[in-house]
């Protein structure tokens, strides 16, 4: 049975005192049930936000992380750290990573890689922008960011992997995929993991959906079977619309 997960992608928002507040306020309100939810604030925050998790389904996550284990390489931060500060997710490829920091296939390989090695599990993302979809070649730019970033692991590897299908020109738009279109890109990209993994890997894997995804319609879009949770921006900044989406998932 794979997991329901719902992950909030803090970006670079809210100073120390207000993340640790928010984190606090989302801590006393997550039940403990089947919804794995997961806060990925800042760095500087991620220690803080940690120490404050109680409930048995929160965990914390990092935004990012270094395609390097150690070394001179000022302002990276590398999952050993990440890990070390009491997290237990990072976000991998994230199209803004991809877009305004020139974050490569192979360099989003090497960062999977490094979080498998630190007990960290990846929220992989994948992709098209809006160019990409109206020439048709959504399906094949994803399917391309999937075998490229994560192809090459171990079936065992693979099976530590959340995918998060984001289409870039849903995000902070305010504009959402269709429900059809979320769940037709998450079959596609299931699929495609079953023809190198077989099945059970594939029926295993959660696939996230991230894209202006927000309380009014977090209900449409996890109806649909091969749409497992979401990744949160702006609706991760309030603790009422972040759990508004979390209890979404509950009537899956």
């Amino acid at each position: 049975m794979r997991k329901k997960i719902v992950a909030g992608n803090w970006k670079m928002n809210k100073t120390l005192h207000e993340g640790i507040e928010l984190a606090k306020t989302i801590n006393r309100q997550v039940e403990e049930n089947e919804v794995i939810v997961v806060l990925c604030p800042p760095f500087i925050h991620l220690s803080g936000v940690a120490g404050i998790i109680t409930k048995d389904s929160l965990f914390a996550g990092g935004q990012n992380c270094a395609s390097e284990a150690s070394g001179a390489y000022t302002g990276e931060v590398s999952a050993e750290m990440i890990r070390s500060a009491g997290a237990d997710y990072v976000i991998i490829g994230h199209s803004e990573r991809r877009t305004y920091f020139n974050e490569s296939d192979e360099i989003v390989n090497k960062k999977v890689k490094l979080a498998l090695a630190n007990e960290l599990t990846p929220i992989f993302c994948c992709g098209e922008v809006l160019a990409e979809r109206q020439a048709g070649k959504h399906i094949q730019i994803v399917k391309s960011q999937v075998e490229k970033g994560l192809f090459d692991l171990s079936p065992e590897d693979f099976g530590r992997i959340v995918i998060a299908y984001e289409p870039v020109w849903a995000i902070g738009t305010g504009v959402t995929a269709t429900a059809e279109q979320a769940q037709e890109m998450h079959k596609m990209i299931r699929d495609h993991i079953a023809e190198k993994y077989g099945n059970t890997v594939a029926s295993n894997t959660s696939i996230l959906y991230g894209g202006s995804c927000k309380p009014s319609n977090a209900r449409e879009l996890f109806l649909n079977s091969d749409v497992d949770g979401g990744l949160i921006g702006g609706a991760s900044l309030s603790a009422s619309d972040f759990m508004g989406i979390v209890n979404a998932i509950l009537d899956k």
